[in-house]
């Protein structure tokens, strides 16, 4: 990043694209829920600190500054979302579904849970407000430390703490009806496990 900042170093720039692309896009992907959307803003997104890289403080972390970014692009594409909600027929096409890795279910019938365990993952994690959505996603999908969240947020990590806990709270109270004894679905797991999927 020292070198794009300081020698609008093209070469090193795409490098650093080619090192968090994928990791941004599934960032938008899970935080907008649309995959044409996503990958339009994770583009977007490389835009934006190319534009921006001036006012990188090197002191800092380049992926801490890359996250916020992001983030704050999907906060921008909730609300845009949330101000002119349309649907056209083609919609359910550009709606995700997160893959499960079924790489250890035995029959069709359990692959067939865990894809509908994901799916109803995938509505509950929509269904949560965007602060809480994004300590979930940063840190159960993209695997970052509760000190990396915060710092990424700005925020204290015991915001961190008291947000994830509340995520996981009302994570649980959306899942536990659809994934109840007695439901179509065979999980034995507390509805915050299935996050990983």
């Amino acid at each position: 990043m020292w070198r794009v900042q300081t020698e609008n170093d093209h070469a090193a720039f795409a490098r650093l694209v080619e090192r968090y692309r994928e990791p941004i896009r599934q960032l938008c992907i899970r935080m907008t829920g649309n995959l044409h959307t996503a990958e339009d803003m994770a583009q977007e997104v490389f835009a934006r600190v190319f534009e921006k890289r001036k006012e990188f403080n090197p002191a800092k972390r380049f992926s801490t500054w890359l996250w916020r970014i992001a983030l704050n692009r999907c906060y921008d594409e909730i609300r845009r979302a949330h101000r002119t909600p349309t649907e056209s027929l083609d919609d359910e096409g550009n709606t995700v579904v997160i893959e499960v890795n079924a790489a250890d279910a035995v029959t069709p019938r359990d692959r067939l849970a865990q894809q509908e365990e994901a799916e109803f993952v995938r509505q509950a994690l929509m269904r949560l407000p965007e602060i809480y959505r994004a300590v979930l996603v940063l840190r159960h999908y993209e695997n970052l430390k509760l000190r990396e969240i915060a710092e990424v947020l700005d925020v204290p990590e015991g915001t961190v703490n008291s947000r994830m806990a509340e995520a996981l709270g009302q994570l649980t109270r959306l899942l536990e009806p659809k994934l109840a004894p007695g439901t179509r679905s065979v999980s034995r797991q507390k509805p915050q496990e299935l996050l990983v999927v």
